[in-house]
């Protein structure tokens, strides 16, 4: 963000980086936007906290903006600052169930057992965080290819490419020449949001905007995107707490 611009009336203004969340410290972000009409406050998937700043805004405003939702912020993103991370025996949602994670060592193929509720995974140990991303990419691409080409035949349009890429400002993108871009971490939610993550940005391949028109389209194609929509609202933010 650039602070110059927001503080034109402040020559030396003292911002909080940080909000006290019981034992832990709420990393603090303030970001311009041009297009913000008024502050904006949200917990990020990674649990900071940050401010969307419309242009112009004085340092004084932003501190006492913060001043006010201090404890917002410290009821919400005080439960979000522990990561799990990825080792022998961690538990993981893998499309939506629970996955205990094994370490079996050698040139093994990773194997998911879902009727036991283990993922063995082979290779060296300080490997193995690496290697069960690179099994989660793996399906995540094979199950979005699939619900990607089931919608695009439905609209009669096809994409030009698919990614994958680990973001936690948004799931998935779509350009105006039909490049999508998902969060391969979708895969460890249940099917049906990722259905519906796919159905969202196909539908953009009809209307590249987020108007009714585009919410129908969406609807037509995935007739429960509600429930998908709010379980990434209610849950999202727990997927990125894991650490490869």
């Amino acid at each position: 963000m650039k602070l110059r611009s927001l503080y034109r009336r402040e020559p030396n203004p003292v911002l909080p980086t940080f909000v006290e969340a019981g034992e832990h410290q709420v990393p603090l972000t303030f970001r311009e936007n041009a297009r913000a009409k008024r502050l904006i406050l949200r917990i990020a998937p990674d649990g900071g906290a940050v401010v969307t700043v419309p242009p112009r805004t004085s340092g004084k405003t932003l501190t006492d903006f913060v001043d006010r939702h201090r404890g917002w912020i410290a009821e919400r993103a005080g439960g979000r600052r522990t990561p799990l991370l990825i080792e022998n025996g961690a538990i993981i949602p893998v499309r939506g169930e629970r996955v205990r994670l094994s370490c079996l060592g050698g040139r093994r193929v990773p194997r998911l057992d879902a009727e036991a509720g283990e993922l063995s995974i082979g290779g060296l140990p300080e490997h193995f965080p690496r290697r069960v991303a690179d099994y989660l990419k793996k399906e995540a691409r094979t199950d979005l290819t699939a619900a990607v080409a089931r919608h695009a035949e439905t609209v009669g349009l096809q994409p030009k490419a698919l990614t994958l890429k680990d973001t936690v400002s948004r799931w998935g993108s779509c350009t105006m020449d039909r490049r999508l871009s998902f969060s391969w971490r979708i895969v460890m939610a249940p099917p049906r949001v990722l259905d519906y993550l796919a159905a969202h940005e196909v539908a953009h391949f009809v209307e590249m905007n987020h108007s009714p028109a585009f919410w129908a389209v969406c609807r037509s194609l995935c007739p429960d995107m509600d429930e998908g929509r709010a379980w990434l609202k209610a849950n999202g933010a727990s997927l990125h707490r894991i650490r490869f």
